[in-house]
């Protein structure tokens, strides 16, 4: 069968606003062409090259168990929980588990640092604060002084050490990598916005995030208002970032890179072009928001090491127009549609590039970028360099089960202004997975995708097939290019997040999410995962052993 023509025709299949795409040059995978088909694969020789990565399973059917089911050869280890210990200080484990990231020590594969994001605490919130979100009026805000530091304390990111002995990985509960990075913690901005303060306290709503060429950690900022909004904060302004941490020095304070531009940011996506700079891709996770990347002035220095964080500091902001396959720059002083844009009152709406950068949805509209139904995770696949854009769902759009954008820049370089685009995989019944989220490759160009369905959703209606959310496996190459396998499900209400394998491919790191979230009655949760029995269900980061 021609899967890229059964993805096309479902897709379309999806809702009346899809029928745009018509107009972008996506006919070709009507004739049963593809872009990727007629350039990666033959242009890059995929087909004929081998990789060391072959991951071999069984797939398993979908599943509404109160656990992470995996196929027959697999099994995992809880690492950490909300709760506990992570160093000599006594600091623990945040909330609702997200990202996760392994870096080695001393190279090793067995023997690393480990950094999560912690995302929200939702109704789940009175297990952390004691605040009953349930039965709270939703106008008032009660909460006392003590819940609220403990709110901002339980989000942010982790750094944990982690070791893998006799099989089995490990916490290491005393560790002197073991840091919190909360929403307490000093942070300075940086790049055209940073006159907005001096310092900044607290990150949260930490979605998704990256690595840095220099081995440092990119986690964005997503939903931030909830946080704000909850914890009475006074300037908004000072979330919705990119913020760069190090890991392995837990003295160093935390940056917020304002060139990057401030919106929901899921994660980021980094690489270098053939002119030598960096390129950072990222997604604005909302109905009708925008695909952006971010391309440095500078050039990319490997022998500078951590000093090439300069270049997220100086460089120009582009947003995506799909219609035309253009990127367009977001930089004031050169773009007169920012310039004379204004608001409904006929008052200009920017006045330089910190405020382009702080109201990046107001300026990608004014500059007719593509609103895009979801686009949260953004990947570069690691052979042959095109860009996947996981589209969770638009319902405004008839967009239910979203799919996964496959982008190719002209000439193959990532800094430079065209590209084309298809449709790589359509969520769906037929396809066996609905609302894509977090994406991972691995070193044979495999796509590892994890799924989004929303709690309320989860198991009813046109989501009934899908069962508990999951992680599936995708091949972008060969004969089986576009074929799901689910790899693994999720306990009751949660979602796998933030997958991530060690360089050696054999342990993959994954969140489990909210598990229970969807519960009416605090004595009556949804889940148990992971203690079982009557134990209230707490988020935390597991690794998956048997490749």
């Amino acid at each position: 069968m021609d899967v890229n023509r059964r993805q096309f025709l479902t897709y379309l299949g999806a809702g009346t606003a899809a029928l745009a795409s018509l107009a972008t040059g996506i006919p070709a995978l009507a004739a049963g062409q593809s872009i990727s088909g007629k350039t990666a694969d033959h242009l890059f020789g995929l087909e004929d090259k081998k990789h060391k990565f072959n991951p071999k399973f069984k797939p398993i059917e979908p599943s509404t168990k109160d656990d992470v089911v995996l196929p027959s050869g697999y099994k995992y280890d809880v690492i950490a929980v909300y709760g506990d210990r992570i160093n000599q200080n006594g600091d623990t484990f945040g909330f609702n588990a997200d990202f996760t990231c392994f870096l080695p020590i001393d190279g090793s594969a067995d023997h690393g640092l480990l950094w999560v994001n912690h995302e929200y605490l939702g109704e789940l919130e009175y297990y952390v604060t004691g605040y009953d979100v349930l039965n709270a009026d939703p106008k008032q805000n009660k909460r006392t002084a003590e819940q609220v530091q403990k709110y901002l304390y339980a989000l942010g990111g982790s750094v944990v050490e982690v070791k893998r002995e006799g099989g089995r990985w490990k916490l290491v509960p005393d560790s002197k990598y073991g840091r919190r990075v909360s929403g307490l913690t000093k942070h300075e901005l940086t790049g055209p916005a940073a006159s907005l303060a001096k310092e900044v306290i607290g990150t949260f709503a930490n979605c998704s995030g990256g690595v840095t060429l220099w081995n440092t950690i990119l986690s964005c900022e997503e939903n931030f208002q909830d946080v704000v909004d909850d914890c009475r904060l006074k300037d908004n302004r000072h979330y919705g970032w990119v913020v760069e941490v190090d890991p392995f020095d837990p003295a160093s304070t935390p940056k917020k890179h304002t060139a990057l531009g401030r919106f929901s940011h899921e994660n980021t996506a980094m690489v270098i072009a053939p002119t030598g700079q960096l390129v950072v891709y990222m997604g604005d996770d909302a109905n009708d928001q925008y695909v952006y990347k971010y391309v440095s002035k500078g050039k990319f220095n490997p022998s500078a090491g951590k000093q090439n964080s300069k270049l997220l500091e100086e460089g120009t902001l582009y947003v995506a127009n799909f219609g035309k396959g253009k990127w367009i720059a977001l930089d004031f002083a050169s773009n007169e549609a920012l310039q004379k844009a204004t608001d409904s009152d006929g008052k200009a709406l920017f006045a330089s590039q910190a405020d382009v950068l702080v109201n990046c949805r107001e300026a990608a509209k004014a500059v007719g970028a593509t609103p895009m139904d979801r686009p949260e995770d953004v990947e570069v696949h690691p052979i042959d360099g095109s860009v996947f854009i996981a589209m969770t769902n638009n319902s405004k759009h008839g967009n239910f089960y979203g799919q996964i954008v496959r982008l190719f820049e002209k000439d193959g370089n990532h800094a430079g202004l065209d590209f084309t685009f298809e449709i790589f995989a359509a969520g769906g019944p037929q396809s066996g997975f609905a609302a894509p989220d977090n994406m991972a490759f691995d070193s044979a160009g495999n796509l590892w995708v994890v799924t989004d369905i929303s709690s309320s959703s989860m198991n009813s209606g046109i989501y009934k097939s899908f069962g508990n959310n999951g992680i599936f496996f995708i091949p972008t190459t060969g004969a089986n290019k576009g074929e799901v396998a689910q790899f693994a499900s999720a306990p009751v209400g949660a979602e796998m997040t933030g997958p991530w394998f060690t360089p050696d491919e054999t342990t993959l790191f994954l969140s489990v999410q909210h598990p229970g979230e969807n519960l009416k009655s605090y004595d009556q949760p949804t889940s148990h995962w992971p203690k079982g029995g009557n134990a209230v269900a707490m988020p935390g980061v597991i690794a998956v052993t048997g490749f």
